[in-house]
This record gives structure tokens, C-alpha cells and sequence, in this order.
């Protein structure tokens, strides 16, 4: 057999890797038909071959990170800051919080205008480094790589460092007022979640207060005016909720969406304000001219007076002047207005008056004016039979309105705010009063009233049907008590005085104080004590009342003929007067179950639960007055028609309030029934459902007893938990809520854990005596598995559904903030609050309504919940509603793994793919494969593809050993959310010899015979046939950086190859 003409003869080193001889023929054959001349020999070193491969897909394997480096937003926030837009910038990288370092970083507010974009807050307005005391973990970030417009996590570098970096960005540009006479005025428009919509005014308890906010946000002046407008159609607009703002709380945080014809307008001074004062009508003067400047600028006192005063507070609609100072108000480092004001007194603007030619350079430190103005007089009761009863009148805006009563919320409390501004007595009834049509109208917040605010700060411009009616005592009141019906006793006369003066003790006995609390529509007097509610040096009533006991009023009663000059200290009368017995249930099945009534003016009503806000909390006050055990359950029933009732204010309640005190007359025809357990509590404890247990039995007695530990077991803990509508007892303890000195029950409970009540079980026979201290029952039940989200694509996101009283209902949709919408994401195990909407259904059905303040004060849901009826149902979404992505990996050698705890193992060299998926829940989206190891980390991002993507490594390195994670981002409800998978350890070991020849060596010489055998068949078929061409060539790769051994096979070898 010839040798083939171009192959060499040298021998091949011992170290060269193993060969194969391949021939490959053209159609050409010898002449005598054998298949062996000129054969096309193709050498292939394997080893050399299979290393330059790998090297090529792991090239391939770099291409690809690069190419899918991630762009996904990053968790970025500021904390710490006034707000959500300022404070320490934070990020979360590989799964850690951290705040990012300014050391020797060149952070500029070009670069922190990235960071204000991602947050979706305004621009970049300050950037901070600050010392912490010590050095920590820290990511640093360097701003070239943001400016070139990489994300920031793609910037990151992990570092330890003391020095961190504050930013500041300014709130977005998302409020707005339009259609006025200026930028100032005209209808409040408010951009969220990128959309413009006007404001509605939805329970019409927009005040002067909250305008305040807007115009101070859009750099007005003073809110001057609040009304509200019907609009012929309905439309979409954003609701705020006033108390979310007053809270300090953004426009955009408070907003939710609705649909309305009512809509808000503003109207903000252009050119004047008074800041950091006690009320809207006092505080330092700034004043700011378009044509000037651009900014707000305080007023050198020896540029204004009193003239000029006047206008200020006219403009501003407030009463005269009454104090003018320098420095009354702080000072400022701010520019200073250049020129004296010199008005005439009557301009309706100070803008508007005469200014000095010359302009000021300088002002003396402490000499800004300091304004106050008065109140004006502008309130009045008219059509009553005294200046202290009537309609409530308010002029405001230079206009006298009645005051409107739409939503039955005014109560005593409030009235005697009013009472007091009208130097009238105490406040006797509070009425709401129905006009035939509907007429321009002041709405007045009430809520606003009682913290202490003007009355014209709490106003808001309406048209309706329902008026509030008055009656302060004209003559008599109780100052400086605990309620309305205690305090230090005053009387005034029109006939011998116009003020008010205390009664001293020798002059007031028992029947007198009858006569006072009778006419303060109060119970009998229980207390009569001198210097009871302090003392005061005012004038004294000079004669001794001398009253029978049955009059109407205490003026009504004979007095002394001979005036008293003194009386000792400590001898003016106080007085505390029982609450009267004006509260029941009636048409239950026991004293403690029914429909709440109210006696209050001397007529008995029922409880109106128009605004369906009583709940649990609420009703446990009730329960308490009557001497009942813990609420059950609150409901409200719906009567064919309407009937006079009593509005009670459920948060004047809960504030400690008497239900007279927090009572207002209505009409209504929802009414509220209550039920409250007859012979079983929990006191003392940290929630309805939490105590230590007292029992009564009307049979045995008519006192609460507690329980001795050694009587009570979990089996009657069970009864008790399921008889106060609670979950099972989870903790059953003595003295774990306090120990009292009460009687103890005397017998021992043998409850079976089926029984209704704790009364139905039997009990044993023989009375205990004793029991030691320490060991009264301490119960605390668990809350029921009473919440749930359903109709979403993940168990944390959809409609809000609660199971009270046995009955799985809907929520329904009300003024709820995210911070409420927070609570109920965090009992379900689903984060955070993302979004909180609306749904509105064809027809009205029962739903339960969750009083938003009872829940973010800290109660269980359970105890913030009334029944309701409703068309608008709640639909939350939380921020884990994603279901955890799985992560497997599969390789060359071993198939396909899923995570496991201890983790995977490949071969070094091997190719191995690790797989994302993730159970179908919503379209698109992306994958992000994370690599963290000692001292590195990688992030590859692949869109998802059938809900899955899959990460190539073509040759397994020990670069590649580390913990592997999958995090699936996608964009739904206008927002991104992400889910994170299990950790994945990945090994990577190195190959042995024996597996070397087992995964290389054999798999080639089956290919070998394979080949061989289909050459021989060949040949056998071809022979005879002439061959025409055959060429041997070999083919030698090199390794990376190490060359093959040069040279080919010896003759032998190419012998033993043609065989």
C-alpha cells in the first residue's frame, strides 16, 4: 500500500493526543476497483478540537451576557427625608439594601436628575454627602456610568465606606389650576399616575385649610375661597381625601380615582400671604409681584402701617387688624420688598396702593413685619328665640349663608365651639332642619371645628336642602370639665351684667344644681364641690339662689333680696352632673341585643347608621355603658320609610366622648342594631378577641366574677373564643391581662368544646371558696381567618373579601388610602399596597364597609367592620402578587435538576443551561438571571418566552462557581412588579482521567467502527469502478496558548488508518 504522498514520517511525541483516521472518497475510484489509493484521510485531534470548541461557545457564552445585560428598573428610594422625593439614596442589588457612598464620587445634580426621573419625582434640587459615624457596607456608584445612560445597577461596585450620599428632588409638577382670572384660581386639576383629572369634593369637607396646601404647593398666597361646581355630566376626576392631606401627606398619595359632576374650585391670592402664624389670618407679610420678581418677599416695617394693615387683612377676608410687629413671626434670611407701601385704607388689594419712587437697600434685622388680624364677626343664630338659638348663619367672602347639615355629622361637641365664639352658655341641642329646595349654603367641617381651627378656615361653598339649627343655653354653663355636663358653674344676666361670673358655695345648694343640670339637659347632679374644676379670678354672682327644684332654668329661680360682697378661695362652685339614662336596646332577644336608642332632649330615637361607619370598636363602647359583655356584632337594618333618628359620630365616641355628647339630629331610615354577648368578656386585653375573662349570670348573680385557673380548661377557652365570634385561643394564661379585686366564679366549667356558650356547659357541683392570686383566667383568641383577595390572577391581587359574622362578603369601595390598603397586603402575606380601585357593579348587593381610621389606629379588621350595602366594590393589589419563579439547571453530563438545597455539580469544561419558569399568571415579561460569588457578581436579563427563559454556559469554569437566582420582572396595573426564586449553589468540579476516556475516548471509537463499517460496505459496492481523485489531508487545531505537536502519523499508523 503507497503512503500517502504529503504525510509525514516523523513519529508523533508520547504527550500527543489520540487520533482518528478518517477517509473520505470522491466518485473516483483505481483502476482495479480497491477503495484504498488516493484516499481523502482527515486526522482530527480531539482533544485539541473539543478545547477549541468550548473556547468558542464560551466566547459565544460572553457575546451573550453582553448582549443581555439587564434594563430593568432598579429598587431605588431616599429615607429619611421629609418626604418620598429627599432623603438617603438607597439601592437593592443582588438582594441587599444599601445606601450609596459619595466618596470620591463627583455626585452632581446632573447626575442626581437621573435618580429624581426613575422616582418619578421633580428635579434635582440638592446633592449632600454626609459622615456616618462609622464605616458599612455601601454600594458605590459612579456617575459617569448613570450619565451615559446605563441603569443604576449596572454601575454598582460593592465598597465600605463612612460617607453617604443624601439627594433632594423637588415634588413633580402634578397640581394645577385652571380656567381662572390667574395661575392662582380656577378648577384644582391634579395629574396621577400620568393622567389629568379635576378634584372632586366628594363629602364636601374641602376647607380653607387644605386649599391652603394647594396654593402654598403652587407658590400662591392665601387661600381665599373653596367651592364646589355641578357639572351637567358626570366625568372622570380624582378623589382626595382631606385628612390624608392636612397629615402632611402629597397631593398624588392621597388621590383615588371616581367618577363625579362635582367638581373643586380654588381661588389662592396672587400677590400677598402670611406665613409660620397660629391661624390663616396672622403670620410674617411676604409679598410677590409678577413684575418685579419671581419670588416671595418680606416687608421692612418701616414700609407699612396700619393703613396698609388694613388692606392686607381685607384682602386676606379676615377682620381688622390687631396686631402689627417686627419679628413676631420669625425672621428670615429672604430678600426684602424695595419700596414703602402707601395705602389709602380702602383698596381691595395692597398691590393696588401707591408705592414709594425710591427703592430700600437694607432693612434692620427683627424689623419684617409681623401681621395679626382678627377674626371677623361672622357668625350669628338668627330666627331662634334668643341670640344663642336659631339657624347657624356665617358671613364669609363679605356673603351670610345658612350653614349646611348635609351629612349629620355636627354634634354637641362641635356646637359648643360655636357656643363659646357667641359668648353663649353651654350647648344644648344641635338639629338639622329640611328646606323645601335646595339654597347656597356654607358647609362647615366639623371635624376642622373641634381641632381648634377658625370657623371660616373650616368652609366650603355648597347648595342643599338640610340647614343647622342651635340652641345654646342663654344664661348658664359649665367650664373647664371632663364633658359637657361637668365643670366650674357661670352665670350670666342681661339685666345686671354682660359677663360672666362664678356662683360661690354658700349661695348654691342640691336643688339649684337640679334646676343647672336639668337645663343643661344633663342627668341628676352627683358631685357639688368647690374649686372641683379650678379657680379663676373673675367676678362673683352676687345673691343666693333659692331655686324649688322643679324650674326650667336657673334664672327662672327666686333669689336672695341682699347682695353678697365676697367669698373665701377655693368656694366657687363646681358642679358634675350624671350622664343621663338615655341609652337602651330594645326588640332583641335580651337586654343586650337590639336596636340602639338614644334619649337625648327628652326624646327617645334610634341610632342612625347613615354613614354605616359604627363598627365592633364603636359598639364596644355601648356595650360597655350597658353593663354587657364584648360586642358581637354590628348591623344595619333598612326601614320602609324615613323617621327621626339620632347621627352618632362613631370617632367621637371612641375619643372617650358620652353618646349625648357626639349625638345630632336626622332623618333617616337606616338604622343601626347592635348585639352584645349577655354573660361573657374579655377586659383589659390589646384587642376585642384578647383579656382576662369575666363571666355573669343573672341567675347567680348580678356582678361580672372572674374565673380561677384551676376551673377552666382548653376546651371551655374554645367555647369562649367561638361564642365572641373570635378564632381559636391561642394563649390561655393566668393573670397575663392584670389581676383585680373582684369575685371570683365559684364553680368549675366542664365544658365539652361544642357548646354555643359558656353558660350552656355543665359545671360542677361543688362552690370554690378561694383561689390563689395570680391565677385569674388571661384568654387571648386568635383573630379569625377572616381576609382574602379573589377573581385575581394571584392570591394578592383582586377583590377584597371578609368573612365577619359567619358570612364571606365583598368590601366595599370607600375614601381609602394606600396606607389602609397597606394593612390588609400585610395580614395576607403580600407585602406591600400597590393600588387600591374601584369596580362598579350592576346593582347594589350586601358588602362589608372597613372604617379606614379604626384599621391604620391599629386594630384587628375584624373590629373596624360594618355591614353595608353597596354597588362599588374594593379591588387591592399588593406588591408580591407573583407566585416564585422556579430555577433549574440541566447539563451536558448529568440531565436536568431542579434547585436543591445542597445545590448542583457540574464538570469543569461541560456545557450546562440554567432554566427560569414560572407559572402562567400574566404575558410578557422578562427573566433576570443573578450570579453572586465571593468576589463578583453578574446579572443576565432574557425576555420571557412561554412564560421561561434559558441561560446557555457552553464550557463550566470555576468563574461560574457561586449561587444562581431567578427574578421574573414584568409591567402590569401600571406597575412593575418582580418575584424572586430560590437560591441555586452551583459546584463545579474538575474531570477525571477515567471519566475523560469514558465521555471522549469510547463515543469515538464507535464512531470509528461506525464509519469503517459503512467505508467497507461502500467499497465492496463501488468495485470496478474507476477512482478517479483521493487526497489525504489532516486537519491539526491548536489549544489556547498550547499548540499540538507537530507532525503527523507514522506509516504504520496510516496503515493501520486505511485498514
Amino acid at each position: 500500500m503507497s503512503k500517502p504522498d504529503h504525510v509525514s514520517t516523523s513519529r508523533t511525541p508520547p504527550q500527543a493526543s489520540l487520533r482518528l483516521h478518517l477517509f473520505l472518497y470522491t466518485d473516483t475510484h483505481s483502476e482495479d476497483g480497491t477503495c484504498d489509493d488516493q484516499s481523502r484521510e482527515l486526522y482530527l485531534d480531539m482533544d485539541h478540537l473539543s478545547l477549541l470548541l468550548l473556547l468558542l461557545l464560551w466566547s459565544s457564552g460572553l457575546q451573550t451576557e453582553g448582549k443581555h445585560k439587564s434594563t430593568e428598573p432598579d429598587d431605588v428610594r431616599l429615607v429619611g427625608g421629609d418626604s418620598r422625593c429627599a432623603g438617603t439614596l438607597e439601592l437593592k442589588h443582588q438582594g441587599d439594601w444599601r445606601p450609596v457612598s459619595d466618596y470620591f464620587s463627583g455626585w452632581t445634580l446632573k447626575t442626581a436628575a437621573v435618580v429624581c426621573r426613575d422616582l418619578d419625582c421633580g428635579s434635582a434640587a440638592s446633592v449632600a454627602e454626609r459622615k456616618d459615624s462609622s464605616v458599612r457596607p455601601v454600594w458605590w456608584i459612579d456617575p459617569n456610568c448613570v450619565q451615559s445612560g446605563s441603569a443604576l445597577r449596572e454601575c454598582v461596585t460593592s465598597f465600605s465606606s463612612s460617607s453617604i450620599l443624601d439627594l433632594t428632588c423637588s415634588e413633580p409638577d402634578d397640581v394645577r389650576l385652571v380656567g381662572g382670572d390667574s395661575r392662582c384660581a380656577g378648577t384644582l386639576e391634579l395629574k396621577h399616575q400620568g393622567e389629568w383629572r379635576p378634584v372632586i369634593d366628594l363629602l364636601f369637607v374641602w376647607t380653607l385649610k387644605e386649599a391652603a396646601v394647594v396654593c402654598r404647593d403652587l407658590d400662591c398666597g392665601f387661600a381665599v375661597s373653596v367651592e364646589w361646581r355641578e357639572q351637567s355630566t358626570e366625568r372622570y376626576v380624582w378623589w382626595i381625601d382631606p385628612n390624608c392631606v392636612r397629615s402632611g401627606s402629597a397631593l398624588r398619595e392621597c388621590a383615588r380615582s371616581f367618577s363625579s359632576s362635582s367638581i373643586l374650585d380654588l381661588n389662592c391670592s396672587d400677590s400677598v400671604r402670611l406665613v409660620d402664624g397660629t391661624s390663616l389670618c396672622s403670620g410674617r407679610l411676604e409679598v410677590k409681584s409678577d413684575q418685579s420678581n419671581q419670588w416671595w418677599s418680606s416687608v421692612c416695617g418701616a414700609d407699612f402701617d396700619q393703613q396698609d394693615a388694613e388692606v392686607v387683612c381685607r384682602e386676606l377676608g379676615c377682620g381688622a387688624p390687631s396686631v402689627l410687629q417686627g419679628v413676631l413671626y420669625g425672621e428670615v434670611e429672604a430678600p426684602m420688598w424695595t419700596k414703602e407701601f402707601q395705602c389709602g385704607g380702602h383698596e381691595s388689594a395692597l398691590l393696588d396702593c401707591r408705592s414709594s419712587g425710591s427703592a430700600r437697600n437694607s432693612c434692620s434685622p427683627g424689623k419684617a413685619v409681623g401681621l395679626t388680624c382678627s377674626e371677623p364677626d361672622d357668625v350669628r343664630l338668627g330666627g331662634g328665640d334668643s341670640r344663642c338659638a336659631g339657624t347657624l348663619e356665617l358671613k364669609h367672602q363679605e356673603d351670610w349663608r345658612p350653614v349646611g347639615d348635609v351629612f349629620s355629622e355636627w354634634t354637641l361637641k362641635a356646637a359648643a365651639v360655636v357656643c363659646r365664639d357667641l359668648d353663649c352658655g353651654s350647648a344644648v341641642s344641635v338639629g338639622q332642619r329640611k328646606e323645601s329646595s335646595f339654597r347656597t349654603v356654607w358647609e362647615i367641617n366639623s371635624k376642622c371645628v373641634k381641632s381648634g381651627s377658625a370657623l371660616r378656615e373650616c368652609v366650603t361653598s355648597g347648595s342643599l336642602t338640610h340647614v343647622l339649627d342651635l340652641t345654646c343655653s342663654d344664661s348658664v354653663r359649665l367650664v373647664d370639665g371632663t364633658s359637657l355636663c361637668s365643670g366650674r358653674l357661670e352665670v350670666k344676666s342681661n339685666q345686671s351684667n354682660q359677663w360672666w361670673s362664678s356662683v360661690c358655695e354658700a349661695d348654691f345648694d342640691q336643688q339649684d344644681a337640679e334646676v343647672v343640670c336639668r337645663e343643661l339637659g344633663c342627668g341628676a347632679p352627683s358631685v357639688l364641690q368647690g374649686a372641683l374644676y379650678g379657680e379663676v379670678e373673675a367676678p362673683m354672682w352676687t345673691k343666693e339662689f333659692q331655686c324649688g327644684g322643679h324650674e326650667s332654668a336657673l334664672l327662672d329661680c327666686r333669689s336672695s333680696g341682699s347682695a353678697r360682697n365676697s367669698c373665701s378661695p377655693g368656694k366657687a362652685v363646681g358642679l358634675t352632673c350624671s350622664e343621663p339614662d338615655d341609652v337602651r336596646l330594645v326588640g332583641g332577644d335580651s337586654r343586650c341585643a337590639g336596636t340602639l336608642e338614644l334619649k337625648h332632649q327628652r326624646d327617645w330615637r334610634p341610632a342612625s347608621d347613615y354613614h354605616s361607619d359604627w363598627t365592633l370598636k364603636t359598639a364596644a363602647v355601648v356595650c360597655r355603658d350597658l353593663d354587657c359583655g364584648s360586642a358581637v356584632s354590628v348591623g344595619q337594618r333598612e326601614e320602609s320609610s324615613y323617621r327621626p333618628a339620632w347621627w352618632i359620630n362613631p370617632n367621637c365616641v371612641q375619643s372617650g366622648s358620652d353618646l349625648r355628647d357626639c349625638a345630632a339630629s336626622s332623618s333617616s331610615r337606616d338604622i343601626l342594631d347592635l348585639t352584645c354577648s349577655d354573660s361573657v368578656r374579655l377586659v383589659d386585653g390589646t384587642s376585642l378577641c384578647s383579656g382576662r375573662l369575666e363571666v355573669k349570670s343573672d341567675q347567680s348573680n348580678q356582678w361580672w366574677s372572674s374565673v380561677c385557673e384551676a376551673d377552666f380548661d382548653l376546651q371551655d377557652a374554645e367555647v369562649v373564643c367561638r361564642e365572641l365570634g373570635c378564632g381559636a385561643p391561642s394563649v390561655l394564661q393566668g393573670a397575663l391581662y392584670g389581676e383585680v379585686e373582684a369575685p371570683m366564679w365559684t364553680k368549675e366549667f366542664q365544658c365539652g368544646g361544642h357548646e354555643s356558650a359558656l353558660l350552656d356547659c355543665r359545671s360542677s357541683g361543688s362552690a370554690r371558696n378561694t383561689c390563689s392570686p395570680g391565677k385569674a383566667v388571661g384568654l387571648t383568641c386568635s383573630e379569625p381567618d377572616e381576609i382574602r383577595l379573589v377573581g385575581g390572577d394571584s392570591r394578592c391581587a383582586g377583590t377584597l373579601e371578609l368573612k365577619h359574622q359567619g358570612d364571606w362578603r365583598p368590601v366595599g369601595y370607600s375614601e381609602r388610602t394606600l396606607k389602609t390598603a397597606a394593612v390588609v397586603c400585610r395580614n395576607l402575606n403580600c407585602g406591600s399596597a400597590v393600588s387600591a380601585g374601584e369596580r362598579e357593579e350592576s346593582s347594589d348587593r350586601p358588602v362589608w364597609w372597613i372604617n379606614s381610621d379604626c384599621v391604620q389606629s391599629g386594630s384587628a379588621l375584624r373590629e373596624c367592620v360594618t355591614s353595608d350595602s353597596s354597588s362599588y366594590i374594593l379591588d387591592l393589589t399588593c406588591s408580591d402578587l407573583l407566585v416564585l419563579p422556579n430555577i433549574s439547571v440541566s447539563s451536558s453530563m448529568d440531565g436536568v435538576s431542579e434547585a436543591q438545597q445542597q445545590g448542583f455539580q457540574v464538570f469543569r469544561g461541560s456545557t450546562f443551561t440554567i432554566s427560569c419558569s414560572i407559572q402562567p399568571q400574566y404575558p410578557g415579561g422578562s427573566f433576570q438571571l443573578t450570579f453572586t460569588s465571593t468576589n463578583t457578581a453578574h446579572n443576565y436579563t432574557q425576555p420571557a418566552v412561554n412564560h421561561s427563559a434559558h441561560f446557555l454556559f457552553p464550557a463550566a469554569e470555576p468563574a461560574h462557581q457561586g449561587n444562581y437566582s431567578c427574578v421574573y420582572h414584568v409591567y402590569v396595573f401600571s406597575h412593575n412588579f418582580s418575584s424572586e426564586s430560590r437560591l441555586l449553589p452551583l459546584t463545579v468540579l474538575s474531570v477525571p482521567t477515567v471519566l475523560i476516556i469514558r465521555l471522549v475516548v469510547l463515543p469515538l471509537t464507535l464512531l470509528l467502527l461506525l464509519v469503517n463499517a459503512a467505508l467497507y460496505f461502500y467499497c465492496k459496492a463501488s468495485r470496478g469502478q474507476k477512482l478517479d481523485t483521493q487526497e489525504n489531508i489532516e486537519l491539526d487545531y491548536y489549544n489556547l496558548g498550547v499548540p499540538a505537536a507537530e507532525g503527523g502519523p507514522t506509516e504504520e499508523e496510516g496503515a493501520q488508518g486505511a485498514e
